[in-house]
């Protein structure tokens, strides 16, 4: 994709320069024109590069700002198109979901959360088998027992393996839930850091398969099967 922006605060032909040089240094860009009497600046980039991220690449003196496209639409495309898998696994495991736990008119949200975890362990223990040592290696870039011992990046992939085959099978909730409570708490810890701490990596969630960036969703990946265990565990009689 092509986009051309204005670009104020370039008075001569080496800001002109140095304008270029900043911005072809930008991940995903793969050419750049910048015109000091035109102050614009036109750049060919894989995928969108949010326009803060330009203005960052930049010195404090230019100040650039999109001319032709819509920057809050380009940035919601750009989000969807890096998601579209997650969003994908996770729409398919809902809907099989709430089919298999709607009975005679009836919903049971027990049975849904037992089958979503299932699908959620099974699928994505699925991807980090296909590479394990790829997996193992990304993970131990942020997890705080990977990070210790590589070890644990092969084990868990095999642990989302087996919390999926007890989900399906319904092999005691109690220890199952747990085990579940405990692994994703641990989990979450290096994706908190790793997110708030503004580092730039690889989620190794989906193994390494797909190049998904550590973000907030990964939170709420690993959040929301830390609650539904918890409701689990608070429903078992």
């Amino acid at each position: 994709m092509t986009h051309t922006y204005k670009v104020t605060g370039m008075t001569c032909g080496s800001c002109e320069a140095k304008v270029k040089s900043s911005l072809i240094m930008l991940p995903n860009v793969t050419e750049v024109e910048v015109s000091k009497e035109k102050q614009s600046a036109t750049i060919t980039m894989d995928k969108h590069i949010s326009l803060s991220a330009v203005q960052n690449a930049l010195d404090r003196k230019y100040s650039i700002t999109a001319m032709e496209h819509n920057e809050a639409a380009e940035q919601a495309k750009s989000w969807l198109a890096t998601y579209k898998p997650i969003l994908l696994i996770f729409g398919y495991i809902t809907t099989i979901s709430i089919i298999a736990a709607t009975h005679q008119n009836s919903f049971h949200w027990m049975q849904a959360m037992n089958i979503f975890m299932a699908g959620f362990f099974l699928t994505f223990s699925f991807f980090k088998m296909l590479d394990l040592r790829g997996f193992a290696e990304s993970y131990g870039m942020y997890d705080i027992l990977a990070k210790k011992t590589l070890v644990w990046g092969f084990i868990y992939a095999f642990v989302e393996l087996g919390l999926g085959i007890a989900y399906a099978i319904g092999f005691n909730p109690l220890l199952t839930n747990s085990v579940t409570l405990v692994v994703m708490t641990i989990s979450i810890i290096g994706v908190l850091q790793t997110v708030f701490n503004k580092r730039k990596i690889k989620c190794a969630c989906l193994g390494a398969v797909f190049n998904l960036p550590m973000s907030t969703v990964t939170i709420i990946e690993d959040g929301l099967m830390m609650v539904m265990s918890v409701v689990m565990l608070c429903n078992l009689k």
